[in-house]
């Protein structure tokens, strides 16, 4: 999920002392044109120099002013001429860019003066044209919806593709027993792929949280300008059409002032990311000696420096840890964006990195847990076991009591709790005991009762819809193949 062709720039390292800050400060209007008469300062070069992050939109940015030049030509703004000049232009300046020949200058200061200032050295005065009823604050809103627009198809691909292994292995494991957990204190036997299909409702939700941010943000700023409008007699639906929105923004400033689109996608993206994380927290988990319920192959796993007989889960745990920083993105951009007021401030140049940060982590996330499920392997035999240890059948006894003696569910609790007590003192399980044992504590218990007590026995009997039963497992996939694939 990584940007394709993104440019590496070229003079970035030091803006302070590097040539392109020496080329400020020989045209200090290069941009600005008469308002200024001296060169920013080398730290104003730094604090304000975006260059180093932005490029990443520069296929967006094309893109939106690609779509504005042919709508100005179209309106009888722009002359044939000087249109095609600036289209041509502008897919040379894309063919730099995508081949690593693009110079890009810390001076010009971000992706949009570095192209239009490209332009201008390859058709010369025509290139200021294109700026024509627009502004740098639609400029750059239209460029950012677009990539986070493309960033969401992404994630939603890659998703559908950790649903897609998930799914295989729930099947594989429709009845693989396992026990289901409450406070990390064995509760219930379920099945494994019981268990892995939560997990794929949960990332159903993720993706329908992402295109729900889609639609909303699917609309364009461009022609917006700086945030009143503009007196030329554009054509707005134009360009949205263009641009693949659904329609042109129906306010102005409202249009070039709110990141509320990017902090909605922080915000999918946050909770996507929890979901990963908990799905971490499983594996290491299940991969400890502990437990033993799974194992991962050298694949996604390392080993220790100085003991030699470790297996360490490190892809889940690192998983675990950049979801922290995904969430730390969406707190920065809502603390960022919480104090402004309408129009646009600087401020908001601190949005991308966060969204980019979060996109690239996001991205490497979910590529790893698609991997490590579809590399995963189930101890069948100690998932067993572990379910028959913690009195896991004990709802299932209750249930019995309540179902075939017609007891009270309370009553019928506080007899299973007694006779688990009775099974602990003994170190045994609930099976385990006597028929004999079991009717000193309630006299109504008959031998049928054994018929339930078994961990397959339990499973095979929650037959609920949505339950845990090998059947409604099978049947539940057939289901998310349907909805999800």
């Amino acid at each position: 999920m990584s940007t394709k062709n993104t440019p590496t720039p070229t003079a970035q390292e030091d803006p302070a002392t590097n040539s392109t800050a020496q080329e400020s400060e020989n045209d200090p209007n290069t941009m600005w044109g008469g308002r200024f008469s001296q060169a920013p300062d080398a730290l104003m070069e730094t604090i304000n120099v975006s260059i180093g992050f932005d490029q990443r939109l520069f296929a967006q940015d094309i893109l939106g002013s690609t779509a504005h030049c042919r709508m100005l030509m179209n309106q009888g703004i722009l002359d044939t001429k000087a249109g095609d000049q600036i289209l041509n232009g502008l897919e040379k300046i894309q063919e730099e860019i995508e081949q690593g020949s693009f110079n890009f200058k810390n001076s010009l200061e971000d992706i949009h003066l570095n192209i239009e200032a490209r332009l201008g050295e390859m058709i010369g005065e025509n290139a200021g044209r294109l700026h024509t009823a627009r502004s740098r604050n639609d400029q750059v809103a239209t460029d950012f919806k677009l990539w986070i627009r493309g960033g969401i198809d992404k994630i939603d691909n890659a998703l559908q593709g950790l649903q897609s292994v998930l799914i295989d292995q729930a099947e594989e494991n429709a009845a693989t027993v396992m026990p289901g957990f409450t406070h990390l204190q064995a509760a219930q036997p379920v099945t494994a792929g019981h268990y892995l299909l939560a997990y794929v409702e949960m990332f159903g939700r993720d993706r329908g949280r992402f295109r729900d941010a889609r639609a909303r943000l699917n609309e364009s700023p461009l022609g917006s300008a700086a945030l009143a409008g503009t007196s030329y007699p554009i054509d707005r639906d134009h360009t949205a059409k263009a641009l693949g929105f659904d329609r042109p923004t129906a306010n102005s400033l409202d249009s070039v002032s709110d990141r509320d689109f990017a902090i909605e996608f922080l915000s999918s993206a946050a909770i996507t990311a929890l979901h990963l994380s908990r799905l971490g927290e499983e594996i290491v988990i299940w991969c400890s000696a502990q437990f033993s319920f799974a194992k991962l192959s050298d694949a996604f796993t390392t080993g220790s420096s100085i003991m030699p007989q470790k297996r360490n889960p490190d892809a889940a745990e690192l998983i675990r840890a950049k979801s922290g920083r995904i969430v730390g993105s969406l707190i920065s951009l809502i603390t960022v964006m919480k104090g402004l007021p309408l129009a646009y401030s600087k401020d908001m140049q601190e949005d991308k990195e966060p969204i980019f940060d979060s996109f690239d982590s996001l991205g490497i996330c979910i590529a790893a847990m698609t991997g490590m499920i579809k590399d995963i392997e189930f101890n069948i035999e100690r998932l067993r076991e572990a379910t028959e240890e913690g009195f896991t059948t004990a709802t299932d006894l209750a249930d019995w009591l309540v179902r075939v003696l017609g007891l009270p569910f309370r009553k019928a609790h506080h007899i299973t709790g007694e006779l688990v007590r009775l099974a602990e003192k003994s170190n045994r399980k609930l099976d385990q005991l006597s028929l004999e044992e079991m009717q000193g504590v309630e006299a109504k218990i008959t031998d049928d009762v054994f018929s339930i007590l078994g961990v397959v026995e339990s499973v095979m009997s929650r037959t609920s819809y949505g339950g845990t039963a090998p059947q409604n497992v099978l049947s539940q996939v057939t289901n998310a193949r349907e909805r999800f694939l």
